[in-house]
């Protein structure tokens, strides 16, 4: 079936569109790719060098991709990987988990998301809902309390990020909030793309650039670079403190950004369910291998007692999915 004004079956044609929509400096953001971007060009080149091998006979007389991941049930083994700051749509998150939900998949919702945890989990009941280890330990307490509350199904903690966030390409400005010195700046870009201005101003506001799921009780959401600084100015956790944060979770608990062996195993000992493959999209540490070609060496003995699921952001990903390698099976 071909693409429609409505409908698109790719996701390389979903990036097509959003460059002819999206104004230069918003698609360079989401495009990403620290410094050289050599690793978010392998997350697409490694796709390419695995295909298929298929019987073909004695097949059975229904396909099925349906599987189960943190304990949901789902039609195809893809999920919407927790993805921050989605502001480039008015309704960022919650449209993204609404298809994820049409799709009958789930939806991975980042705590530095743009829309509340609320609103996702109310438009798909199957969110699991993704934290850094920002702030004092009760902070961080309060957080989960909060996305438990919400009705969100596994917890997922990200530890995969170094600050290496420097660009060859040279980084889009981004603003702490669209104010007026803001919107005068970026006034020529968006004369260019006039569709996109009036969508946001059909529902009644401008891209809010805060952080609602790191807000304090009783103060306002944070802007993405204050949440951004307290990230950066909180020590580092240890596998101690991950075995603390899984003690206060009851449900599925996945530990993201593994790619090397050892840290797969200690991941299952601090009481991990599931593990998370990942390189960030090619957005942190330029050099690290394709989140695909981590799997094989993943060791057999962690994934009897915890999944494992693979994370790759790129347009360039097979539209098809592609058989898995040696190792543990994705979740």
């Amino acid at each position: 079936m071909a693409s429609t004004k409505e409908w698109f079956e790719t996701v390389a044609e979903a990036q097509r569109r959003a460059k002819k929509r999206l104004p230069k400096s918003v698609y360079m953001a989401l495009v990403a790719g620290s410094e050289q971007g050599v690793t978010a060009d392998d997350n697409v080149a490694a796709f390419r060098e695995i295909g298929f091998r298929p019987h073909i006979a004695d097949l059975p007389r229904e396909r099925a991709q349906a599987t189960t991941v943190l304990g949901q049930d789902i039609s195809f083994p893809v999920i919407i990987s927790p993805t921050g700051v989605q502001a480039v749509s008015p309704e960022g998150e919650v449209a993204v988990a609404r298809a994820a939900a049409g799709a009958d998949t789930a939806m991975g919702l980042s705590s530095f998301a743009s829309r509340a945890v609320e609103d996702v989990a109310a438009a798909n009941p199957k969110t699991f809902f993704q934290i850094y280890w920002v702030g004092d330990k009760d902070t961080i307490l309060q957080r989960v309390e909060r996305a438990r509350n919400a009705g969100a199904k596994a917890l997922i903690v990200t530890l995969d990020w170094s600050f290496a966030s420097r660009r060859d390409w040279d980084s889009p400005m981004i603003p702490e909030k669209v104010d007026l010195k803001a919107m005068l700046r970026f006034a020529p870009e968006g004369i260019t793309r006039p569709k996109w201005v009036i969508d946001f101003l059909r529902h009644g506001g401008i891209p809010d650039l805060t952080c609602p799921n790191l807000a304090k009780p009783g103060e306002p959401a944070p802007t993405f670079f204050g949440a951004y600084y307290e990230w950066m100015t909180t020590p580092l956790p240890t596998w101690e403190d991950v075995a603390w944060l899984r003690e206060q979770w009851d449900g599925p608990f996945a530990v993201k950004g593994i790619q090397h062996p050892d840290d797969a195993r200690r991941a299952v000992d601090a009481g991990a369910t599931a593990i998370s493959v990942s390189n960030h999209g090619g957005n942190n540490l330029d050099g690290t291998p394709a989140s695909i070609r981590a799997c094989p060496p993943s060791p057999r003995p962690s994934a009897t007692r915890s999944r494992c699921s693979w994370t790759a952001a790129s347009a360039g990903a097979p539209t098809s999915p592609r058989p898995w390698p040696s190792g543990p099976r994705p979740s």
